[in-house]
């Protein structure tokens, strides 16, 4: 790590941090929702599917019960493999340079998404972004043992001690209330990004909100 860091490790959020997956995220919520019968969502009600746990996307955003909200995230995972390498998926313009530059001032960095962790680990290989990480966490299989941002950013931090990353001084980049309220929860300062699907607000009680990579950088890097 360099000594003129501020931060001893850095966290990423995926989804509207790293990669803009919504179209095909979005392909395969509306698939869900016809098989139940439910109208699908309006572009402005786009942010409230993006970002948070799906399974309480579906209970909370289409009023499904608990175990019908279940059998859709199912439904939704059989629609959803191999979707990073149909091109539904795409890298904020910067952020992967962003990520080789921290990587290369020896500052290590570690993935805490509510996707599926499975997913999370297919997209780093999809994009070659799995040799700037030394760790990455995400929703359990299960998708119910592990979903909250606080439980993962835990995960995350503690895969990173297990390779004696010091964790005394990270730091959480995300783009939704739900990382800034999972890095209080576990103790991690949060930098929310705006280039995501957040609404206006939900930053609030993050240390920083950025409007650009280049922002962000100057938050990250000595």
């Amino acid at each position: 790590m360099s000594a003129t860091s501020r931060w001893t490790t850095v966290l990423w959020d995926m989804d509207g941090t790293i990669i803009d997956a919504s179209v095909g995220i979005m392909r395969r919520i509306e698939a869900t929702l016809a098989r139940f019968g439910i109208a699908p969502p309006t572009p402005e009600q786009l942010p409230h599917w993006i970002g948070p746990p799906l399974l309480s996307g579906f209970r909370d955003n289409a009023g499904m019960t608990q175990s019908e909200a279940a059998e859709a995230v199912a439904f939704y995972r059989t629609l959803a493999q191999g979707h990073a390498e149909s091109g539904e998926a795409v890298l904020y313009a910067g952020v992967e340079e962003l990520i080789r530059d921290v990587h290369a001032t020896g500052i290590p960095q570690a993935i805490a998404s509510s996707k599926l962790e499975s997913q999370v680990v297919d997209l780093l290989t999809t994009f070659r972004l799995t040799p700037y990480f030394s760790a990455a966490a995400g929703a359990s299989a299960d998708e119910i043992s592990r979903t909250a941002k606080a439980d993962i950013v835990e995960v995350a931090l503690q895969r990173l001690r297990e390779r004696g990353v010091d964790t005394s001084r990270p730091v959480l980049v995300g783009d939704r209330r739900h990382d800034v309220e999972g890095g209080r929860l576990a103790g991690v300062p949060v930098i929310f990004v705006r280039w995501g699907f957040g609404d206006p607000g939900e930053e609030a009680g993050s240390i920083a909100a950025v409007q650009t990579v280049d922002a962000l950088r100057a938050l990250l890097l000595p």
